[in-house]
C-alpha cells in the first residue's frame, strides 16, 4: 500500500519507476512442459517454471488462451499451482476427460524489461477404457450341431483401440479377426471382432465370452452368452388328430459327471402329439418345474431347467415326464447325476521341527470329495514315499483321504519346504498345504578371547572376556559361569556372519584371582560344549583394622595401637601417620589369607596430648608393585580440661539495637563444659530476657545498647579442670546530627560558615557531606571535618547561595542522619524593571481603575514609598490605595488608582524600595491604551531541514491583550509570508513546511486591538538557512514481490494521465473565474493600492503557523478571512478574499488558531485622520503624536479562549477571568463620537 500511495501522491514518479523496471533481466524458462499420458479421471500436471518472470504467464490449449488467473475461470477443473514467488505456474487438470486430450503451451507475455517467451508444445494423451462389449448374433433360434456360425463382438468407445478376445468356457478361441471404426465421439474407436464357431452337441449350455481391454484398464471388461445347440431330431410323423407324443428326451446331460457349483441347463424335448405334450421336471421324486413351451411349427414341446449343482446333488435322479390328453400313461426319461466336487478343506497336522537323526511324523487330511483325492508328499523337489493312506466314506457320497508320513531328518534338510498335495482327477482340483522343515543340531565350535593366564592383572582394571560359538541350528545360546556359578551381568548375546558371541566385562577384584570362568554354548539340540580360562589378579589389602590396648587415655599417657591388613597379592608393607607425622611400627611375620594372598600385622606406641584429641591415626598397607595401598584410621579420644582456641576473638563489634553475638571457641574432653559470663564483675544470668545461651558456644545479647559495651570474663569448667578468657564488646551506633547555628545570616559578598555536630560510633573520616536543597545549581563551598564536627565554608557569598542546605552524616551504619541549615543572604532591594513593569495603560474617562505594581526582592524587610510626578503621594486620598504583600524575599506594593482621569492620573509614578542595606527606584508611566511595544531579543532556538524554532521577549502590551506575528521571506517567494503565533501569548514558535538548504529572513512584531508594533530589535531581520535533508536508505525488495505486474502499470498510467488532465482543466477554469472577479473588485483594490503606496512596505496579516499566503498555496480557512498579501508583483494580492472562495483549499497542517473575542475596548477602525496616541506623559506635558501612517488591520479572535491575565497585575487583587462572547460582528465606527475617550483626539 505504501508503494501505491506514493504513485497517487506523485504521478511524476511513473517514468522513474518505468526506468527501474526496464533494468530487469530477460525472463526465461527454468522447466518446460513435456508430453503426458494419463488415464481418464486421473489428475494431470504440466510443469512450467519461469526465471525472473516480469510478464503475464498464461497457458494455451489448442491455441486458446486460458487466462492469467491462477483459478482459470471458465475451466473449473483447471488451475495453476505452485509458488509464484519461485516462478512456478504448473497447470493442473483434475478428473481428466476426453476434451483434455490436446496440445498445451506455457506462454509468458512481453514486459517493459523482457521479450515474450513460449515453451515447447506438450501433448496430453488421454487413455479411455472401452465400454462394455456386446454380441451381434441371433441366439433366439437354437444352433444345430455340426453347423458353422459367425459370432461378432463389438468393444465400443476406447482410446487407444481395444483388444478383443473370445473364450468358450474359459478356453481361448483362435482365428478371430478384428477391425476398427469411429466411435461415438471424436478420437474414440470401436473394435469389431469376428470368430467362426462350429456348433457341437457338447456346446449346448456352455458359455461364450467376449473380453475387451486396453492400457486404460487394469482388468478386461466382458460380455457372456449361453449357447443353445440342438444335436438330434425325431423321425417324421404324420400329423393326425389326437395323437400321443413321442417319449421325451433330455438335452444337456451327455457327460458322465457334472462339476459342483456349476449352473446346469437342461432341456426336455417331446416331439409330436396332438395336442402337444405337457412337461414337468422332478428330482428324486420332488417336482422342480412345471413350465414348458410349445412350438407348433416344428411340433414339439420343450421345458428348460436351470439347476445349480451342489455336492448334495451327487447320485440324484432327474426325471422329465410328458403327457397329453390321449396318452394312456405319462412318458418319462430319467438320468442319474454324478457330481464331481472338491474337498472342502485340506489340513496338515504334526510338528515340522525335529532334532537331527530323529523321525518326523506328519498327517495330511482331505475332507469328503468325489472322486477321492490322491495325496502326495514333497520335501523340496523330492517326493516322499514313506506314507500310509486311509480312505473312508464321507458326506454326499464322497470319500475322505488321510495320509500319514514319516521321515528321518538330517541337517541338510533344514529350511526345505514340506508340501502335502491333494489332487482330484474328476475336478482337476489340486490344493497344497506347505510347512517349513526345521532341523535342530548342536553348535560345532566354541572358543574364548581372554588375557593369557600367566600374565598378572591389576584389580580395578577392566577386562573383556569374549565367548565365540559357530555352527548349530539354531545358533547356540551362550552362558558365563564363575567358579561354577552363573554370571548374570554379562552383556547381551550378539550375532556375526558365522555364529554368535557374548562378552563379559569384568572390573577385577580380589575374588577374581585364580577364579575359573567358563562359557557354555547350547541350543534346542540339547547338547552343550564349553570353554574356560583362569585369571591372575594382583590386589591390595582387602581389609584394614586397628585395635587399641586401652579404652581411656589422658594427655601425657602412652597408647599402643595394632594394625591388621587383610589378604593382598603381592604382600603389602604397613606404615603409620598422624597428621603430617610419619611413623614406622613394629611389623610381624605375614600369614596366608583368602583369594591366594597374604595378611600383615604391625603395632605403634604414642604419647598423647590435648592436641591429639579427635585426630586420626592412619594405618596404610601399601603395595610397591601395584603402587597402591589400603588405609584405615583410629580416632583418638584424649581427656583434658577446657582450652580456648587461638582463633577465639578478643574483641567483638556490633551495631546498636542489633543482636550481639559473642562466640566462645572452647574445647574440652569430656565435652560437658560449664561456663560463667561476667560483665563489670556482675554475673550474667540466663533468666534475663536479653541474654540467650541456647548454644553454649556463644552468647547472644538482644537489642544491644551502648551500656552493654565493655570487657566480658568467661570461666569454663569440666571434669578435668577450669580455664578463663577476656572478651571486649564494642557497640557501634548510627549517627545523630544537629546544626550548631540555624539560620545563618550573612551579607552579600562575605564568608558563611555552616557547622553541624554529630554523635556516632565509629567516627570515621569523610563521614560528613553537604547537599544543596534548592532548584538551581550553585557552587558549593569547602567541606572540612574536625572529629565529630562538619564544616562547610562559602566564600564571596552571592544571592544564589541563599537557601536551605542539608548536612548528611554517614558512618557506615544505617540510617544516615541529616540536619537542615538555612543560609540567609542579606542584600539591598532590587526592583523588577522589565517592559511590563514600566508602563500601565488605562482609559482616562473616569470610569476605570488602574493598578500600578512595584515588586522588589531584598533581605531584610523592604519598605516602599511612592511619588507622583516627583511629589510624595498622599494615600489618604480615597482615589489612591496602597497595599504591600510579602512572600519570602519578594515584596510587592500595589497602588490602586480609582476612576482614572487622563488629566489627573496620566503621570509618572515613582516607587522607592528601602531596607538597611540600601534602596532602589523605578518610574512607572500610567498612559492610555495603545498599540504594543515591539518585542526584543529575537533569536533562533533550533533549525532542521524543514523547520525553524524562534524565540523573543515580549514588550509592553499597550494595556490590551497582545499577540505575535512572524513574517518571513525567501528568494523564490513572490511576497512575505505571515504566521500568527498560537497560543497568542507564546514567546517561542516553530515554523514548519520549509524547504531544505534554503535561506529565510524572519521578523516578529506584536499586535493588539489598537494596532501593531514595529518589528523586533528596531526592525532587524534574522537570516537563517535550513539544513540539508538526510537521505533515507532504500530498502531492498524482492523482485518477485516488489515489482508490479505489467498490466497494473498500464492501468495506473492511464488513471494518472486522466487525473492530470482534469487538474489542468480545473486550474484553467479557476484562473478565468478569478480574473472576472478581479475586474469587478478593481475599484476597491485601487484604493488599497493608493494606501499601500504610502507605506514603507510592511503589511499585516493573521494566519496559523503552518499556512503560506501565496497563490495556490494551502490556506487555513479561519486565517483566510483576515489575509492581506503584501506583494510587489501581483496587482490583486492585497484584496481580502472571501472565506467561501478558497474553502476547497483548506489543508490543516499545524496548530489551528481560532478567532479570538475582543477586549471591551477593541473597536475596529479603518482610518483615523486625527487620532492622538498618548505615548508619553511626563511633568504634565502632553505631546501630540502624528496620525498613524499605516491603516489598522481587521482581526478575528477566538471566542472560545478566555482573556489571559496581564503579566503586571498584582496577585494581591485577584480577578475572575471574563467570559467571552461566542460570536462577535466586526463593526467599523462611522463618526468621531463613537471612538473611545482616549482616541477621540481631545486633549484634556
Amino acid at each position: 500500500m505504501d508503494f501505491l500511495s506514493a504513485w497517487i501522491v506523485s504521478p511524476s514518479a511513473l517514468p522513474f519507476l518505468c526506468l527501474i523496471w526496464g533494468t530487469q533481466a530477460q525472463q526465461a524458462f527454468r522447466s518446460e512442459p513435456r508430453n503426458l499420458t494419463v488415464r481418464m479421471g486421473a489428475t494431470a500436471v504440466l510443469r512450467c517454471e519461469v526465471l525472473r518472470a516480469s510478464g503475464t504467464v498464461q497457458w494455451v490449449k489448442d491455441g486458446l488462451l486460458l487466462g492469467p488467473q491462477r483459478s482459470l475461470p471458465g475451466f473449473p477443473r483447471y488451475s495453476m499451482i505452485g509458488n509464484p514467488k519461485r516462478g512456478q505456474y504448473h497447470l493442473q487438470i483434475e478428473k481428466a476427460q476426453l476434451e483434455d486430450d490436446a496440445s498445451y503451451e506455457c506462454q509468458v507475455g512481453r514486459s517493459e524489461s523482457s521479450q515474450a517467451i513460449i515453451s515447447s508444445t506438450a501433448w496430453v494423451n488421454l487413455q479411455i477404457p472401452p465400454s462394455k462389449p456386446y454380441f451381434e448374433v441371433d441366439m433366439a433360434a437354437p444352433w444345430v450341431a455340426g453347423r458353422t456360425y459367425t459370432v461378432t463382438c463389438i468393444a465400443p468407445d476406447a482410446k487407444p483401440v481395444a483388444e478383443v478376445t473370445f473364450y468358450k468356457d474359459g478356453v481361448k478361441l483362435t482365428g478371430a479377426e478384428s477391425f476398427t471404426m469411429s466411435g461415438s465421439k471424436d478420437k474414440l474407436l470401436n473394435t469389431h471382432a469376428e470368430v467362426t464357431v462350429t456348433a457341437l452337441s457338447s456346446d449346448n449350455g456352455r458359455q461364450l465370452t467376449c473380453h475387451a481391454k486396453n492400457p486404460a484398464l487394469f482388468r478386461p471388461v466382458e460380455s457372456t452368452l449361453t449357447m443353445n445347440v440342438y444335436y438330434a431330431t425325431a423321425a417324421d410323423l404324420t400329423i393326425t388328430n389326437n395323437l400321443p407324443p413321442l417319449p421325451p428326451v433330455i438335452v444337456g446331460l451327455e457327460r458322465e459327471g457334472v462339476l459342483a457349483e456349476r449352473m446346469l441347463t437342461l432341456e426336455c424335448v417331446s416331439h409330436g402329439g396332438n395336442p402337444l405334450a405337457t412337461l414337468h421336471w422332478t428330482k428324486n421324486g420332488d417336482v422342480l418345474s412345471t413350465t414348458w413351451e410349445e412350438d407348433i411349427v416344428v411340433q414339439k414341446s420343450s421345458s428348460i431347467l436351470n439347476l445349480k449343482i451342489t455336492p448334495a446333488d451327487n447320485q440324484a435322479v432327474l426325471c422329465c415326464e410328458s403327457v397329453n390328453l390321449v396318452s394312456p400313461s405319462p412318458l418319462s426319461v430319467s438320468r442319474k447325476i454324478t457330481v464331481f466336487f472338491e474337498p472342502a478343506e485340506v489340513t496338515l497336522s504334526g510338528s515340522s521341527k525335529a532334532i537331527e537323526g530323529q523321525e518326523l511324523s506328519l498327517t495330511c487330511y482331505a475332507s469328503s470329495s468325489n472322486p477321492p483325492v490322491q495325496i502326495r508328499w514333497w520335501l523340496g523337489y523330492k517326493e516322499l514315499n514313506t506314507t500310509a493312506v486311509t480312505m473312508e466314506e464321507g458326506d454326499n457320497g464322497g470319500m475322505t483321504t488321510m495320509s500319514n508320513m514319516t521321515h528321518r531328518v538330517s541337517r541338510e534338510e533344514d529350511g526345505l519346504k514340506l508340501t502335502c498335495e491333494a489332487f482330484n482327477k474328476g475336478t482337476h482340483f489340486s490344493k497344497t498345504q506347505i510347512t517349513k522343515l526345521t532341523v535342530y543340531y548342536p553348535p560345532q565350535k566354541i572358543w574364548l578371547e581372554a588375557p593369557p593366564q600367566d600374565v598378572p592383572l591389576r584389580s580395578g582394571n577392566k577386562v573383556h572376556l569374549i565367548c565365540f560359538s559357530t555352527g548349530g541350528n539354531p545358533t547356540g545360546s551362550l552362558t558365563w559361569f564363575k567358579n561354577g556359578k552363573k554370571v548374570t551381568d554379562a552383556l547381551k548375546q550378539t550375532s556375526f556372519d558365522r555364529g554368535v558371541a557374548r562378552e563379559l566385562v569384568l572390573v577385577l577384584t580380589a575374588s577374581d584371582n585364580m577364579a575359573t570362568y567358563r562359557c557354555d554354548a547350547t541350543n534346542e539340540a540339547k547338547k552343550t560344549i564349553s570353554a574356560h580360562t583362569k585369571l591372575m589378579v594382583q590386589f591390595p589389602a582387602v581389609s584394614m583394622k586397628i585395635t587399641a590396648n586401652q579404652e581411656e587415655v589422658r594427655q601425657g599417657q602412652m597408647l599402643t595401637l595394632e594394625c591388621l591388613s587383610g589378604s593382598s597379592n603381592p604382600k603389602a608393607n604397613i606404615s603409620w601417620s598422624l597428621g603430617l607425622l610419619r611413623f614406622q611400627g613394629v611389623e610381624h611375620p605375614p600369614k596366608k589369607a583368602q583369594f591366594g594372598g597374604v595378611s600383615v600385622r604391625s603395632s605403634l606406641s604414642l604419647t598423647l596430648s590435648s592436641q591429639h584429641h579427635n585426630q586420626r591415626v592412619i594405618c596404610q598397607a601399601y603395595s610397591h608393585v601395584l603402587a597402591e595401598g589400603a588405609n584405615t584410621f583410629f580416632k583418638l579420644n584424649v581427656l583434658y580440661p577446657p582450652e580456648f582456641s587461638p582463633d577465639q576473638p578478643k574483641q567483638v563489634q556490633v551495631v546498636e539495637d542489633d543482636m550481639a553475638t559473642i562466640p566462645l571457641l572452647v574445647s574440652a574432653n569430656p565435652e560437658e563444659v560449664s561456663c560463667v559470663w561476667l560483665h563489670r564483675r556482675e554475673k550474667l544470668v540466663k533468666e534475663s530476657p536479653r541474654y540467650d545461651w541456647s548454644d553454649e558456644s556463644l552468647l547472644e545479647i538482644k537489642n544491644v545498647t551502648r551500656k552493654d559495651a565493655g570487657v566480658y570474663t568467661v570461666k569454663c569448667t569440666n571434669d578435668e579442670g577450669v580455664n578463663q578468657i577476656y572478651i571486649k564488646l564494642d557497640v557501634q551506633y548510627a549517627p545523630s546530627v544537629k546544626a550548631e547555628k540555624d539560620p545563618v545570616f550573612v551579607n552579600l559578598g562575605e564568608t558563611a560558615d555552616l557547622i553541624c555536630v554529630a554523635d556516632a560510633n565509629p567516627i570515621i573520616p569523610d563521614m560528613f557531606s553537604w547537599k544543596w536543597l534548592g532548584e538551581e545549581e550553585v557552587e558549593m563551598g569547602e567541606e572540612t571535618q574536625e572529629d565529630e564536627s562538619g564544616l562547610m565554608t562559602i566564600h564571596d557569598v552571592t544571592r544564589a547561595h541563599a537557601g536551605l542546605y542539608q548536612c548528611i552524616v554517614n558512618n557506615g551504619i544505617a540510617p544516615p542522619a541529616s540536619a537542615d541549615v538555612q543560609l540567609v543572604v542579606q542584600f539591598k532591594p532590587e526592583l523588577q524593571k522589565g517592559a511590563q513593569w514600566r508602563k500601565v495603560a488605562s482609559r482616562g474617562d473616569g470610569t476605570t481603575t488602574a493598578e500600578v505594581v512595584c515588586q522588589a526582592e531584598g533581605i531584610p524587610r523592604v519598605d516602599f514609598s511612592w511619588e507622583k510626578n516627583g511629589a510624595l503621594m498622599d494615600f489618604a486620598n480615597p482615589r489612591y490605595e496602597e497595599r504591600t504583600v510579602r512572600e519570602g524575599a519578594f515584596h510587592t506594593s500595589t497602588v490602586r488608582v480609582v476612576n482614572v482621569s487622563a488629566a489627573l492620573d496620566y503621570a509618572v509614578f515613582s516607587c522607592t524600595a528601602r531596607n538597611s542595606l540600601g534602596e532602589d527606584k523605578l518610574d512607572i508611566q500610567l498612559v492610555s491604551t495603545n498599540h504594543p511595544d515591539p518585542p526584543s531579543s529575537f533569536r533562533q532556538v533550533s533549525v532542521s531541514h524543514d523547520s525553524v524554532t524562534l524565540e523573543w521577549i515580549p514588550g509592553f502590551n499597550g494595556g490590551l491583550r497582545q499577540r505575535f506575528r512572524i513574517r518571513y521571506l525567501w528568494e523564490r517567494s513572490a511576497s512575505f509570508l505571515y504566521v500568527d503565533v498560537f497560543p497568542p501569548s507564546a514567546t517561542t514558535f516553530t515554523i514548519t513546511d520549509l524547504q531544505p538548504v534554503t535561506t529565510y529572513n524572519f521578523s516578529v512584531n506584536a499586535l493588539n486591538a489598537m494596532g501593531e508594533s514595529d518589528y523586533a530589535d528596531n526592525n532587524a531581520v534574522l537570516t537563517i538557512t535550513t539544513m540539508e535533508r538526510k537521505e533515507v536508505e532504500d530498502v531492498p525488495t524482492d523482485d518477485s514481490s516488489g515489482a508490479l505486474p505489467a498490466y497494473l502499470t498500464v492501468v495506473f498510467t492511464v488513471v494518472f494521465g486522466i487525473l492530470l488532465v482534469l487538474n489542468s482543466l480545473g486550474c484553467f477554469l479557476g484562473l478565468r473565474w478569478k480574473k472576472r472577479r478581479g475586474q469587478t473588485g478593481g475599484r476597491e483594490g485601487s484604493v488599497l493600492d493608493e494606501k499601500k503606496n504610502g507605506e514603507d512596505g510592511s503589511s499585516q496579516s493573521t494566519a496559523s503557523n503552518s499556512n503560506k499566503y501565496e497563490s495556490r498555496e494551502k490556506v487555513n480557512k479561519a486565517a483566510l478571512r483576515t489575509l492581506l498579501i503584501d506583494s510587489e508583483c501581483e496587482t490583486d494580492s492585497n484584496v481580502y478574499e472571501s472565506y467561501a472562495l478558497e474553502s476547497s483549499h483548506y489543508h490543516p497542517t499545524g496548530d489551528y488558531m481560532p478567532p479570538l473575542s475582543p477586549h471591551p475596548e477593541e473597536i475596529y477602525v479603518t482610518h483615523l485622520p486625527h487620532s492622538h496616541l498618548y505615548d508619553d506623559v511626563r511633568d504634565g506635558l502632553y505631546q501630540d503624536v502624528l496620525p498613524s501612517s499605516r491603516p489598522p488591520p481587521l482581526f478575528v479572535f477566538d471566542h472560545r479562549l478566555p482573556h489571559q491575565r496581564s503579566d503586571w497585575r498584582s496577585a494581591s487583587y485577584p480577578q475572575d477571568p471574563e467570559r467571552l462572547r461566542e460570536i462577535m460582528d466586526v463593526q467599523q465606527p462611522q463618526r468621531d463620537t463613537d471612538l473611545p475617550f482616549e482616541l477621540r483626539g481631545e486633549l484634556v
